[in-house]
């Protein structure tokens, strides 16, 4: 059968709009189904995008030619930095958002886009041809070919959602779920598992009373996620006046309120009512992102439990309970909400669940998503076994990319673990695995002082554009950024200072005084000294934008920090360069355990650096397999 297309997605949510709008981008004929239109990059739980180490990856798909973090700009309704008071590695960008704009935007981008067919249909079975993907099958029988299958459907596969004794299948509240897909994947012998996430219930914000609660409002000029976010307008040419023109929708503050003991205790007398306590849930739960029930019984020494309230829009009263996710039955749900102060009137519009759903153990995987044993086929998402729009995206993306890389027969994209934290994230979970839904943290990455969230574009815009997904345009700006932050680091290195000077500065800081001459760089790196504060010393400084001012900072500041990592990574680099043959046995490998003979076996590594990652691979397994490839190398040569 003749491919209709070059590359089909199933799933529109963050994962599959990524995928296929990058493959689209990329110049491939792409088809999306979903099996709804009207829930195209839909925010199952919390409206919002961002957050700790999360922001990371919406930054660094933003640099690679991705869309979320233009999305989150363009729907944000309230943007913080959390975490100034710690270091500039995990500064985190997060964006309170409207769901419904949100949506209609990814709708927009998807509908606009050149070379990209959207259809409704739900997806019962995976057509193979010779033991490689080459397309779907829908539920009423549709044939739909491909040369490559990217999938990406979220917690439906088989899910089932639990409101306290209940139980109902569901994708997520209102949605069939996936039912046949589930079953064609067991049928293609994948080994699966089981997950279980939840959501919080929501409430009308019109019965709150705001005035016991502690208001938590955005930052005033906050930075975008995006580089195609236009922030200023120029309204004069020759003064360089500026205008602000970003945030362009009116911002919302959100609102802190905490539990108490008497939420506590009606939490407790309920225990025997909550699926998650009686048995009747068997998948695996986040450790990071308990439900209120969990929190209430592991941290039984707290007498109360933070609980933020955000708006899920401009044109809705809703409000999303952050801190409160619960599966237990409505009534008590109810209840435990109307004993937190502020929320005693409070009418809840919808209540909270718990949802299981199947997943693919993701070492089935190679470090490009595609799955080793079914060649053409990618999976991405939420059934990689990871939690969280960001991450579910960051996955869409590079399955996007490689599968097109592959189709246009070109050199796959793998990140790798000092270049991104989206390779963190894809290296952790085809050579961990995962038990747990995963979710990103800074401390995963264990060069994080060089993936900053402000060094992205740095780190990536080189690959975006060789890819093709970052315009010449764009690429040329990021040229003209990078010289610039170079040419500044440059200069404030040698602007010489006069102790008597850089003194009567200090004074005013309250700082220590020097008594030798330095540099505004030596300045600069002192803990207490920021840019601006050198001002008084520096007449001859050039007019940098707000980004590009933060860069140089850090760059400066952090320096011997920065330097010591990139040392220690490229001592990394040639593990990371040292390629594992697909085909080599490592059975035959003299002096590997029987341990990592299996595992190895089993995980199929990429590069060295990644077979000593494996959990029970050790350093001198590392050793034997590289005097190993050294001989195979020279009986070839």
């Amino acid at each position: 059968m003749r491919p209709v297309f070059d590359i089909i997605v199933v799933g529109g949510g963050h994962a599959g709009i990524e995928a296929a709008l990058a493959s689209a981008r990329m110049g491939l004929k792409t088809c999306l189904l979903s099996m709804s239109l009207d829930r195209l990059g839909w925010m199952s739980c919390n409206p919002s995008i961002g957050g700790l180490a999360k922001s990371h990856l919406v930054k660094e798909i933003d640099a690679l030619g991705g869309e979320m973090g233009r999305l989150a700009d363009l729907a944000g309704i309230q943007f913080r930095t959390l975490n100034r008071s710690k270091g500039p590695a995990v500064w985190s960008t997060r964006a309170q958002c409207d769901r419904q704009l949100y949506a209609q935007q990814a709708k927009k981008a998807i509908e606009d886009q050149a070379g990209l067919s959207l259809i409704q249909a739900t997806v019962a079975d995976i057509l193979l041809e010779d033991g490689r993907a080459g397309g779907v099958i829908s539920e009423d029988g549709t044939k739909l070919s491909a040369r490559a299958v990217i999938l990406c459907p979220g917690t439906f596969l088989n899910g089932l959602i639990h409101i306290g004794l209940k139980s109902f299948s569901a994708g997520r509240a209102g949605e069939f779920p996936s039912l046949t897909l589930a079953e064609s994947l067991y049928r293609l012998g994948l080994d699966m598992g089981r997950l279980k996430t939840g959501t919080p219930a929501r409430i009308n914000g019109r019965n709150v009373a705001f005035d016991k609660l502690t208001p938590e409002p955005g930052e005033q000029a906050p930075n975008p996620f995006s580089f195609r976010t236009q922030v200023f307008r120029i309204l004069n040419e020759k003064t360089r006046l500026k205008e602000r023109i970003w945030p362009s929708l009116p911002q919302r503050p959100c609102h802190l309120a905490w539990t108490n003991e008497k939420t506590h205790e009606i939490i407790r007398n309920n225990l025997d009512r909550s699926p998650l306590y009686c048995g009747r849930i068997k998948g695996t739960g986040p450790r990071y992102c308990p439900s209120i029930e969990d929190k209430v019984m592991r941290f039984p020494e707290r007498n109360r439990h933070q609980v933020f309230l955000e708006p899920e829009g401009l044109e809705t009263s809703e409000i999303y309970l952050n801190g409160l996710s619960s599966s237990l039955p409505e009534s008590v749900q109810a209840e435990f909400i109307h004993s937190i102060e502020g929320l005693a009137q409070a009418e809840i519009t919808r209540y909270g669940y718990a949802i299981e759903y199947d997943f693919v153990k993701p070492v089935q995987l190679l470090p490009t998503l595609e799955v080793k044993t079914i060649p053409g086929l990618y999976l991405a998402g939420q059934i990689n076994g990871t939690s969280g729009y960001e991450e579910a995206a960051a996955q869409g993306l590079l399955a996007g990319i490689n599968a097109s890389l592959k189709l246009k027969e070109r050199k796959p994209l793998i990140l790798r673990r000092d270049q991104a934290y989206i390779g963190v994230l894809i290296d952790d979970l085809v050579t961990k695995g995962t038990e747990e839904p995963y979710r990103m943290f800074t401390s995963r990455a264990e060069y994080r002082l060089l993936l900053r969230q402000d060094n992205a574009r740095e780190r990536l815009g080189d690959i975006g554009h060789e890819i093709g997904l970052i315009p010449d345009s764009a690429y040329e700006r990021l040229l003209e950024e990078r010289f610039l932050i170079e040419r500044e680091i440059g200069r404030l290195g040698e602007e010489k200072v006069r102790p008597g000077e850089a003194n009567q500065v200090l004074e005013k800081l309250g700082s220590s005084l020097l008594s030798d001459v330095t540099s505004l760089a030596d300045l600069l790196r002192r803990p207490e000294i920021s840019y601006q504060s050198l001002l008084p010393l520096d007449q001859e400084r050039p007019e940098l934008e707000e980004p590009l001012v933060e860069r140089v900072e850090i760059e400066v500041k952090y320096q011997g920090y920065i330097q010591r990592q990139r040392e220690q990574a490229e001592k990394l680099r040639q593990l990371e360069d040292t390629r594992l043959p697909s085909d080599l046995d490592f059975w035959a490998v003299p002096g590997l355990t029987t341990e990592a003979k299996q595992k190895l076996s089993a995980i199929r590594p990429y590069n060295l650096a990644q077979a000593g990652r494996i959990s029970g691979i050790s350093p001198a397994d590392i050793a034997m397999l590289l005097v190993h490839l050294r001989k195979i190398g020279n009986r070839r040569n």
